[in-house]
């Protein structure tokens, strides 16, 4: 059978390596002060460094501007003084150029990041993993990218309604080596959403089953554990 969803929603927390307990657990970072790219749930960040492809050294950019990036993790919010209320403010998403209120922490905007390298994530692949059960099987362990998302980009990455990124895992990209960000473990298992094998369909009155399958990812090239930094 075909798959409902059909709207891909990032990285969502999903258990951890090893079955140990998973608290969902995350800390805070720093996001620059007008940096430009939009960050929604759901999205891998990454520490920029001096000398990195990006120009914010130091502070939490988006780990989605190339399939092979390195992350510390996935983006669950943000909180900073507005400018325009001058209240602190809660959110969902970091909306690209935003620029807090001037004060004593102008400039500064905390980024909370699932921090955990073992967290496993449910993540929606963007069509069939392949056209055969054993084929599919074949590609279990291998490493994949998410939608990449080009520095400053005007694409919509996500909702700015819920926050919550519409990234999905591209099939395409998979590798049996070692490059890519995310490690194909399994299928979720969610009845609705687990058939591997099945093209997404076509037929407008198909439109309940054109989604795609819900897999489990852990990540694979962590800056945790020195696998790549943000210029790799």
């Amino acid at each position: 059978m075909a798959n409902r969803n059909t709207v891909g929603f990032g990285l969502i927390a999903a258990g951890t390596l090893g079955a140990t307990p998973s608290t969902g657990g995350q800390n805070k970072y720093k996001i620059n002060s007008g940096y430009n790219t939009s960050l929604y749930l759901g999205m891998p960040v990454q520490y920029d460094t001096a000398g990195g492809a990006g120009t914010d050294p130091g502070y939490i950019i988006s780990g989605q501007r190339a399939i092979t990036n390195p992350t510390i993790g996935v983006f669950n919010g943000c909180f900073f003084t507005a400018a325009t209320t001058l209240k602190p403010t809660f959110s969902a998403f970091y909306e690209g150029g935003t620029v807090p209120a001037a004060g004593p922490n102008a400039g500064d905007i905390d980024a909370f990041v699932i921090d955990n390298p073992f967290q496993q994530y449910n993540v929606q692949l963007d069509t069939r993993l392949a056209a055969t059960a054993a084929l599919a099987q074949a590609e279990m362990g291998s490493t994949f990218g998410l939608t990449v998302r080009a520095a400053g980009t005007t694409t919509v990455s996500g909702s700015n309604t819920s926050g919550q990124s519409n990234g999905q895992l591209t099939v395409g990209t998979g590798s049996t080596g070692i490059a890519n960000q995310w490690r194909l473990l399994r299928v979720a298992e969610d009845p609705e959403n687990e058939d591997l094998i099945t093209a997404p369909q076509t037929n407008p009155a198909l439109a309940n089953f054109s989604g795609q399958a819900t897999v489990v990812v852990v990540a694979n090239k962590s800056q945790w554990f020195t696998t790549g930094s943000v210029g790799a």
